[in-house]
């Protein structure tokens, strides 16, 4: 077939080599952005008397059309024009007639490609960003549920202190938190239009960038055209901030599989988010969250590869810069996926609030509520911290816990213990103390549940 651009050329390419170079195996994915972004630059051209007010009335009844026919499914696309520009430039001009072939007046595939993934990251992020907000709501409402849940706190995996399950909960709203406010903070810059660059250095057609940029409702224009049709940095910036959300996620799935072990046995993963052995009959596999796990090295790798196409790239546009969909692709799936599976998780799975509860229980983490009964009489920390060191060494010794000793050894270890150390031991009184700003004391989860619940209102 006669290509769009072939002119100059005597020789055609051979098939394989044609399928190598083509990009519409992947980037027909942009193909109602194309359209749009072709409505909105004829419009223009009609309104700066470049174009015939007849031909542009055409052109845009003609992308009318497809833009249909591409969201019914409609339309197929042919490696013999290589990607979305020309596919769509084909179809059009099959549809009206040589006035299609006006529609390019003014611009380059390099500034078309650019704006269609402008476009697209624009949908797909602001698409992420509500479902981060879900999943928050679902963790803020198994938090209420938990605010007086306790489990053991841990650092090093070792346990560390006793904590409010919903204070465990709400350290991912947070985290999710950040990742929302990045993401939102990122569309500055993908809401920017390179429309009206060309190939690199503008054009001689008198053409309003400002207009199609308002047609396009981006806030506002790339300022230098070599910078607009050379630019990545918004789709490095979503690779990179989708590296950090995945990291998120895959920290939580991390603490569900350990949790649903039978080591653990704090949660069960409901049914649906789980699967079977093929010649383990008892087996339940938390898959979904080893699998948002796993694919949080996919993402990465994605941020690594444009990483390393552009470190190296002249100006402007090259080649190689075709590489910087499938991953942007893929990492839209993977993580709008990987949220609505979380979501899920967290909303249908089963809290074993008694094993839980009993594990902060049959532990030394309430080893530091005793160094600070001791501080609170005057003895410095140093000096109580070994103390306490000391009783848990005579425990393990024992073979029993801090609440099973006599208060006989508490006296002989210091003549500041009374009866009411036992009443410090305790995980709830210990969780439900800690009322310093951001705690796990009971008090505080609730605040710092009314203040996200008040936050997700906005």
């Amino acid at each position: 077939m006669k290509k769009l651009w072939g002119g100059r050329f005597t020789k055609t390419a051979a098939q394989w080599v044609d399928d190598f170079g083509a990009s519409i195996h992947f980037d027909q994915q942009l193909v109602e952005e194309d359209i749009e972004g072709s409505i909105a630059h004829v419009t223009m051209l009609g309104e700066c008397g470049i174009l015939p007010k007849e031909d542009v009335e055409t052109i845009k009844k003609g992308l009318t059309k497809l833009l249909e026919k591409a969201k019914n499914g409609e339309l197929s696309f042919s490696v013999a024009y290589e990607d979305i520009h020309l596919n769509i430039e084909k179809m059009l001009i099959d549809e009206i007639g040589p006035v299609g072939g006006k529609l390019h007046t003014g611009r380059s595939r390099n500034d078309q490609v650019a704006t269609d993934m402008h476009l697209y990251l624009r949908k797909r992020v602001m698409e992420i960003i509500e479902l981060i907000r879900q999943l928050q709501r679902v963790l803020v409402e198994k938090a209420e549920q938990h605010i007086e849940t306790l489990i053991p706190g841990y650092t090093h995996l070792q346990r560390a202190q006793p904590i409010s399950f919903a204070h465990h909960l709400m350290a991912y709203v947070w985290m999710f938190e950040r990742d929302r406010e990045r993401f939102t903070e990122s569309l500055k810059r993908i809401n920017k239009s390179p429309l009206g660059a060309g190939a690199l250095a503008g054009t001689t057609f008198p053409i309003d960038r400002h207009l199609t940029a308002k047609l396009l409702s981006f806030d506002s224009i790339y300022e230098n055209s070599l910078d607009a049709v050379s630019d990545r940095d918004f789709i490095i910036e979503f690779l990179s901030h989708s590296s950090m959300l995945m990291m998120h996620l895959s920290r939580f799935c991390e603490e569900l599989i350990l949790w649903s072990s039978e080591e653990f046995k704090f949660i069960e993963i409901d049914d649906t988010f789980a699967t079977g052995s093929s010649i383990m009959p008892q087996k339940k596999n938390p898959d979904m969250a080893e699998l948002i796990r796993g694919k949080t090295g996919r993402v990465y790798g994605h941020l690594i590869a444009l990483l390393t196409v552009m470190k190296g790239l002249p100006l402007a546009y090259n080649k190689d810069m075709q590489e910087d969909k499938e991953g942007m692709f893929d990492t839209v799936q993977t993580v709008i996926g990987s949220l609505k599976i979380f979501a899920g998780m967290i909303e249908t799975m089963t809290v074993r609030v008694d094993v839980m509860e009993k594990a902060t229980k049959q532990d030394f983490s309430n080893a530091t509520e005793l160094a600070d009964y001791l501080a609170k009489k005057g003895v410095p920390f140093r000096e109580a911290h070994e103390i306490v060191g000391k009783l848990v060494l005579t425990c393990l010794e024992r073979g029993i816990f801090l609440m099973d000793l006599p208060l006989d050894v508490y006296r002989q270890a210091s003549p500041l213990f009374e009866e009411d150390i036992y009443e410090a031991l305790d995980p709830h009184n210990a969780v439900n103390r800690r009322t310093s700003a951001g705690g796990t004391g009971f008090t505080e989860v609730k605040k710092a549940i009314e203040k996200v619940k008040q936050m997700l209102e906005a």
